[in-house]
């Protein structure tokens, strides 16, 4: 396949969700420009209507409009669909407020774990019942919170910033110490609001103001995890060249582009620039022959949502690729961990989860198989990709799941692709 030309992706979704939050809780009306417009970004407006927030309709073509206000009872179970996100930092924001909040989601989230953030909660002062063990649903009913300092045994922004949101509803200070650097979104957003954090001695430190949360406007840059798999298709290319415009390119998401330098990939940034707090640039990628390297466990917060785009890049890169301590994948949309090995082994690729570690080596031979996403957006769009090189036949179980996160990724991925085998060798069923 040959790349050409120039391609935008959605609005970052972790940037989305954060905004909705944060233009909820301020005083006066916000204007969000960019906003991403897929599933889990929409069930983080629903909620915040569902507790009083007026929110204009989230879809392209022009800004949504968010009048904030103090965060009132629903009068129904907050319903967060997919999207683990919405979950775990709305119960931040609830943890100081007043009254009995139930949260639920779809089957899928209501697998995934939620005591890593109801458990520091508690400690704060919130009151937490659950229903099912580890997971949704679950009841919250706020109270007065107390000063707060924690230790997270993992690195995760979606811990941090529920923290975080505590503080600042509660009028709290809250410490925050991590093992590694997660995504930096919320604590960039307020700084640009005015708040003040700190850093010390790998510490974060917040003690929100008595002076109300300003609205704002905001311009959201294009989502990094989004345009890796623009990068990578780009990569795989036997010709050409792709600018993908308007990406963010905080340093605690970059952790691909990193990874890729090292694998032998070269991809320019240009027109640096900020936006709202946060640096953004336009990325000129061009094909590349790969070899295999280590993704060692302190990067892996940088990149935990590009692991499988990486070892779908794995397998066509020379030598053996380790991914170390990844384990955290288990408990993502999917077993992201276990279904990356299996379908690349369904693909004639030699790969394999061991413990918490994946081992993926690289061949020549064009992938043959069938995919199974599990519904599982960013598994379709990782061998989705695979499915463009020379030779490819990648049936995917399925593509409706793209729409969480990149509602026009099929569509830009063939726009992008001249000569290439996308029409043909990807399909969505068949026999596997």
């Amino acid at each position: 396949m040959k790349v050409r030309g120039a391609v935008r992706p959605p609005g970052d979704k972790s940037i989305s969700h954060r905004a909705l939050l944060l233009a909820g809780l301020a005083h006066g009306r916000s204007e969000l420009d960019g906003l991403l417009t897929g599933a889990d970004v929409k069930s983080t407006a629903r909620v915040l209507r569902q507790l009083g927030v007026d929110i204009s309709p989230v879809r392209a073509g022009g800004p949504v409009l968010v009048r904030g206000r103090v965060l009132a009872r629903p009068a129904a179970t907050l319903e967060c669909g997919n999207s683990g996100t919405t979950a775990r930092l709305v119960l931040g924001a609830l943890a100081g407020r007043p009254f009995a909040a139930r949260l639920s989601g779809d089957a899928s989230l209501r697998r995934r774990p939620m005591r890593r953030v109801t458990e520091p909660l508690r400690a704060m002062g919130a009151h937490i019942e659950e229903e099912g063990g580890d997971s949704l649903p679950l009841t919250i009913r706020g109270g007065k919170l107390r000063d707060f300092t924690y230790t997270s045994p993992v690195a995760s922004a979606q811990i941090k910033s529920a923290l975080l949101l505590a503080g600042l509803v509660g009028g709290v200070a809250v410490t925050i110490r991590e093992p590694y650097l997660s995504r930096d979104h919320t604590e960039r957003l307020l700084v640009h609001l005015g708040l003040a954090l700190s850093y010390h001695d790998g510490a974060i430190g917040f003690r929100p103001s008595a002076v109300s949360l300003p609205a704002f406007r905001l311009s959201v840059p294009g989502d990094a995890s989004s345009a890796a798999f623009l990068v990578a298709a780009a990569v795989l290319a036997e010709e050409g060249e792709l600018l993908v415009e308007n990406v963010g390119v905080n340093p605690t998401r970059t952790g691909f582009l990193v990874v890729l330098g090292r694998m032998g990939a070269r991809v320019e940034r240009l027109n640096l620039r900020d936006e709202g707090g946060e640096p953004v640039a336009d990325l000129l990628v061009r094909p590349a022959a790969l070899v295999g390297t280590e993704v060692t466990a302190a990067e892996v917060p940088t990149l935990v949502d590009e692991v499988p785009i990486l070892a779908a890049l794995a397998s066509r890169a020379a030598g053996e690729t380790v991914f170390r301590e990844v384990g955290e994948l288990r408990v993502k949309e999917s077993n992201r961990l276990e279904l990356v090995a299996a379908n690349l082994r369904a693909l004639g690729v030699a790969a394999e989860a061991r413990a918490d570690d994946l081992f993926v080596r690289g061949t020549d031979r064009p992938p043959r198989g069938r995919v199974d996403t599990a519904r599982d957006h960013r598994l379709a769009m990782a061998f989705a990709v695979l499915g463009t090189v020379p030779g490819a036949e990648v049936r995917l179980s399925e593509r409706a799941s793209v729409a969480v996160s990149y509602p026009t990724f099929f569509a830009d991925l063939r726009r992008i692709g001249e000569g290439g085998t996308l029409k043909d060798s990807l399909t969505v069923g068949g026999k596997g």
